[in-house]
């Protein structure tokens, strides 16, 4: 097997699965080199290939019994490596379009739905009637000073119990969404969707600080507090040739067709 590398627009080999490996393990290759060897459609990010592993064991591959090849360098600066293009990666990977995102994001906003359901299940009958009660005075209310202290009466209303499953059902989520970001770059709108999150230099793989944390964590809070003045700002960004809202801008990332 001949496998080619590349980093920064030049490429590197051909170099056996052996000295692949044997590069990975000494970090001479990054999991964010791009690669490509025969059976392959396109340039892809090695890490997504090894899934964040510094061993690659492409499916159905049988190593050769004898080797005897001195394992290069691919310092990315030799003279005898060719300069090439390697926006086939770029190229080959269509941008998600905005529908997709606006609906990717729909479905993620409605996940959190069920969490400010989820009260209503504590109350017993008296409460119920205290609800409507309020929510009838919240519609009715005039004055800001009214609303506050009405809906400072509502979250009185909630038992401890209902306020403890919130915070469950909310930890669950961030944790689910966490662990499928981190393996495959999607939410479960995203997946959804068939778009998921790469780094927007090289498509490859993005960390889960840059993934999750900036692009997800952030705007929850933000949206919260501002919604829909941030959605609305965010994604005015997303008009741009590379389609990068103000989270994709933050991360370094874009969104692209799964």
């Amino acid at each position: 097997m001949q496998i080619y590398l590349a980093r920064n627009n030049q490429q590197a080999g051909p170099y056996t699965l052996e000295q692949l490996n044997q590069m990975l393990a000494s970090q001479q290759v990054l999991l964010t080199d791009l690669i490509w060897h025969q059976g392959m459609t396109e340039w892809k990010a090695l890490g997504e290939l090894t899934h964040g592993q510094f061993v690659y064991q492409p499916q159905g591959y049988v190593p050769p019994t004898q080797l005897h090849q001195e394992v290069q360098n691919p310092s990315y600066q030799n003279s005898t490596i060719q300069k090439v293009t390697v926006n086939k990666a770029a190229s080959s990977s269509e941008l998600a379009s905005i529908g997709s995102r606006i609906l990717a994001k729909v479905i993620d906003l409605l996940l959190w739905l069920p969490a400010f359901a989820l009260p209503s299940f504590f109350f017993n009958h008296d409460q119920q009637g205290q609800l409507l009660a309020l929510q009838h005075n919240l519609q009715a209310a005039d004055t800001s000073n009214q609303m506050t202290q009405l809906q400072k009466e509502l979250f009185t209303l909630i038992p401890m119990e209902a306020w403890a499953a919130m915070a469950l059902y909310i930890f669950i989520m961030l944790v689910v969404q966490a662990i499928m970001i981190a393996k495959s770059g999607q939410s479960i709108g995203k997946k959804l969707a068939r778009i998921k999150i790469v780094d927007a230099n090289n498509n490859g793989p993005v960390s889960l600080f840059r993934a999750f944390t900036l692009r997800s964590v952030l705007f929850i809070f933000l949206t919260a507090l501002l919604f829909p003045f941030i959605n609305i700002f965010d994604f005015a960004f997303g008009l741009h040739k590379k389609r990068q809202t103000l989270h994709d801008k933050l991360a370094k990332t874009i969104v692209i067709k799964n």
